[in-house]
């Protein structure tokens, strides 16, 4: 059976409330802190606590792919703890802004807890879906996204409502999880599996195309690598079958890739 909309935001949101409630992103397989090491640059990580730094639940770095500049407002699509936001902060310094975008409202509480207990001024977070983003049109210089976008069941209105909210010209960096070929029915019917970043992930084509229809330019898409701890944790919470968790962790080894991702909106 085909999941709908609503089932898939509510097991994503569970998921991701229990990850935020328990203090840590790290699951029975997963140890975040190595990866955040491995994801970013350690003089982008130095300046914040260990507590803050550690609670990752990416697959890539889009701040360093974005080239922030002084002054620029910053969006982050799915800003989890607020890691992202904080680094897109440093970046673009007091007289610009970031805004971050969560559905979670635990996250929310827990990144602007953060964002408080940073003292930083130019930072705030904001409840809501990405298929229905709460931002203005045409107030965006640079939006992000840490692997997030995979999760959202309609990808194609998150695309067109990322471009309403970019100015002209304006672009859009992501790191985000795609596919080199069709996942198996099973996987792609698992609610755990879209909530561990597996089952809704697009194949490269259809990723582009969705970018496409809904109007961007310039569009880069380059596969870095497959993460292993990421491929565990969504096999591991698939279920009981020991069959069919071989079968998924060998079949998405083969095909599951995180992917840098640039594009722009036309002036």
């Amino acid at each position: 059976m085909t999941k709908t909309a609503e089932e898939i935001h509510e097991s994503v949101l569970e998921h991701y409330a229990a990850q935020a409630s328990t203090g840590s992103c790290c699951g029975p397989n997963v140890c975040c802190e190595p990866t955040s090491k491995k994801l970013y640059p350690e003089d982008l990580l130095i300046e914040l606590p260990q507590d803050i730094t550690s609670f990752t639940l990416g697959c890539g770095d889009p701040i360093t792919l974005a080239g922030l500049q002084p002054g620029e407002t910053v969006l982050d699509l799915g800003s989890g703890g607020g890691l992202d936001c904080f680094l897109a902060a440093k970046k673009v310094g007091e007289s610009g802004r970031v805004i971050g975008v969560d559905m979670t409202p635990e996250m929310i509480r827990r990144a602007t807890a953060n964002a408080k207990r940073l003292k930083l001024t130019n930072v705030e977070f904001r409840q809501g879906l990405l298929e229905e983003l709460p931002i203005e049109s045409n107030t965006v210089d640079v939006a992000i996204s840490n692997c997030v976008i995979n999760l959202a069941p309609d990808k194609a209105m998150v695309f067109k409502e990322v471009l309403r909210v970019l100015k002209p010209g304006a672009k859009l960096s992501v790191s985000d999880i795609v596919t080199d070929g069709p996942l198996p029915k099973t996987i792609k019917k698992s609610l755990s599996a879209w909530a561990g970043c597996i089952a809704g992930a697009l194949e490269i084509k259809e990723y582009q195309s969705a970018m496409e229809s809904a109007g961007f330019l310039d569009i880069f898409i380059t596969p870095s690598y497959f993460d292993e701890a990421a491929i565990d944790e969504a096999v591991h919470d698939m279920g009981e079958q020991v069959d069919l968790k071989v079968i998924s962790r060998e079949t998405i080894s083969k095909t599951v890739f995180s992917a840098r991702i640039t594009a722009r909106k036309p002036k």
